[in-house]
């Protein structure tokens, strides 16, 4: 009677958790957070080339290096996630980290002698005659870059899977609010970056980058106190053990057996049958995919011991584990493009708004807020997706989300395709008014207005809608309970390597076509040719990710509540 007790009251404390309203502190706790990172993200260039001297090469390769650093640091984030704290602690950790790289920053931007003296009304060919950041300054420069880099990363595992664990998904009366979740989470994400773009940017421009780094550190302060109230509204996650040492185990036995005979039925493979091996009361049933590793699960003797050598033998479920990896692998390598096309867009896009007119409906809008365009599309196609799209989409399919992950996700491949050739006929219009109007070597703005930006960039907006949510959804939903921030990190290392991968295919393309870009003048340079390129590409890779999503096996998962209570099980996800 006393178990039972426990249990029921474990049970009622666990439904009075969690729900949209626990959320509601991921949400806000988000908006702060993006707040902070996108508007420096679209300004920091500026920072590192007009505050701290550095050359337009090396501010724009700091700046590819942070972006890419922050999104590749997700993985030790979700690694510490799953393995020793719990996400809300990670969140916590990982946001007071960001607020110690912020303050560092904040300290060397408001102390002149922390900064080289700030070059005024030099040319560009003078440049190199401005005082250079000594190794001290420079160090601080990247400590604080890199603790935000390493909070950014934390928080970008341990955020989006705090979210999605209120809602419990062995429970389908809850599971199938995960995705609109996930919408959701991106909407709070567009709104903070939509801030960053503008206010944040304003604080930059025209106050100074010590009051910028400053109200930085004060929104990732709010963040951590803001979700530190939540604490007795969430549904708590205990880490199940490192994901990546039960992985190395399947591998590791089945190299071990791999001269074992396979048994002829189920019983001859080793499963759990208590709650002991960190897995929870998640069954992963056996899959034909990947046989080889099936060998790391053969039971070899009758001996009991036999099951105590993790690195002999594995049960099912942790084998099925490392196969969702990897499955998961050629889903990330294939979405990988869609990031570099965005890089590319963030880059040329500002320098291409700096030839136009900025003036709109009589406001001069800053080269760095351009990204707000797509923002703003973003924040009217979520909701509308949301509310409109996906009851819509239920009701012809029958699937409680619309449409699958993956097919959501190759919808948002497509209009990154479309997005890219609308880039280049935007810029071939671009160049030809420069002609025209006799304006190729003049540095005035041509008469051609900003807004034409917002074509492409609108595109791209609704791609990484569909996207990026559809990434986290998968991710969070296809991965085994003892791996889920982990599993939702995958999505930021996909943009990682997008970012890194980029820097690359500029310099090669460069290279290879005879300087698209060696006039360094965007009126004689053949920046229209470059973004077809990366049409035609985008529209190779969508091929690509058709036979990789039709290969992908959704998981199979049987629910096991252990202490005597019932037994549910679910099928293809």
């Amino acid at each position: 009677m006393s178990n039972s007790g426990e249990i029921e009251t474990k049970h009622k404390q666990k439904m009075e958790r969690g729900g949209m309203r626990a959320t509601l502190f991921v949400f806000v706790t988000t908006v702060f957070e993006s707040t902070a990172f996108i508007g420096n993200a679209a300004s920091l260039f500026i920072y590192f080339y007009g505050s701290m001297n550095f050359s337009l090469t090396k501010s724009a390769t700091i700046l590819t290096n942070y972006m890419g650093s922050a999104y590749l640091l997700s993985l030790v984030g979700g690694f510490v996630c799953d393995t020793f704290l719990s996400r809300f602690w990670s969140c916590v950790l990982f946001g007071l980290i960001q607020v110690l790289g912020y303050a560092i920053l904040a300290t060397q931007a408001f102390i002149d002698h922390l900064r080289p003296a700030r070059c005024k009304d030099i040319t560009l060919l003078l440049m190199n005659k401005c005082e250079k950041a000594d190794d001290g300054q420079v160090l601080m420069l990247y400590t604080g870059l890199y603790l935000v880099a390493l909070g950014v990363g934390g928080i970008k595992a341990a955020v989006p899977s705090l979210g999605a664990d209120q809602y419990d998904e062995k429970v389908p009366e809850e599971a199938v609010h995960i995705p609109t979740y996930f919408n959701w989470y991106f909407f709070s994400f567009v709104i903070g970056a939509m801030i960053g773009c503008t206010f944040l940017v304003w604080v930059n421009t025209y106050r100074g980058w010590d009051w910028g780094f400053l109200v930085s550190t004060l929104c990732m302060v709010a963040a951590v106190l803001f979700l530190c109230t939540g604490f007795t509204f969430f549904r708590h996650s205990s880490p199940k053990g490192s994901p990546l040492t039960r992985i190395a185990q399947v591998f590791v036995a089945a190299f071990k057996n791999r001269n074992v005979s396979r048994p002829e039925t189920l019983q001859g493979y080793h499963e759990i049958t208590d709650n002991k091996d960190g897995s929870g009361t998640e069954i992963l049933k056996k899959t034909n995919q990947f046989k080889f590793l099936d060998r790391a699960a053969i039971i070899r003797t009758t001996e009991a011991s036999d099951t105590n050598r993790p690195w002999s033998i594995c049960t099912v479920t942790q084998v099925e584990e490392a196969k969702i990896v990897v499955r998961m692998l050629p889903i990330i390598g294939s979405t990988i493009f869609l990031n570099t096309c965005l890089a590319q867009l963030q880059t040329f896009t500002v320098q291409q708004a700096n030839t136009l007119d900025r003036y709109v409906i009589g406001i001069h809008v800053p080269s760095s807020s351009i990204p707000v365009i797509p923002l703003i599309f973003m924040f009217i196609a979520v909701p509308l997706y949301d509310r409109i799209c996906v009851p819509a989409l239920r009701k012809l399919t029958g699937i409680p989300t619309g449409i699958r992950q993956l097919q959501r996700i190759g919808i948002g491949l497509v209009l990154a395709t479309i997005s890219m050739a609308v880039a280049g006929y935007v810029e071939t219009r671009r160049k030809r008014v420069a002609v025209h109007h006799n304006m190729v070597d003049s540095p005035n703005p041509l008469p051609m207005n900003v807004l034409w930006l917002g074509i492409q960039y609108g595109i791209f907006g609704m791609a990484d809608m569909f996207t990026l949510v559809g990434l986290l959804d998968f991710f969070y939903s296809e991965s085994s309970a003892g791996m889920k921030s982990l599993g939702t990190a995958f999505t930021w290392f996909s943009s990682a390597i997008g970012y890194y991968l980029s820097t690359v295919i500029v310099n090669v393309v460069d290279d290879v076509s005879g300087g698209w870009f060696k006039s360094n003048n965007l009126n004689r340079d053949k920046l229209n040719y470059y973004y077809y390129l990366f049409a035609g590409l985008s529209a190779l890779n969508f091929g690509f990710y058709l036979l990789c999503s039709s290969w992908y096996r959704y998981k199979d998962v049987e629910v096991k509540k252990i202490e005597g209570e019932s037994k549910v099980e679910m099928g293809s996800v």
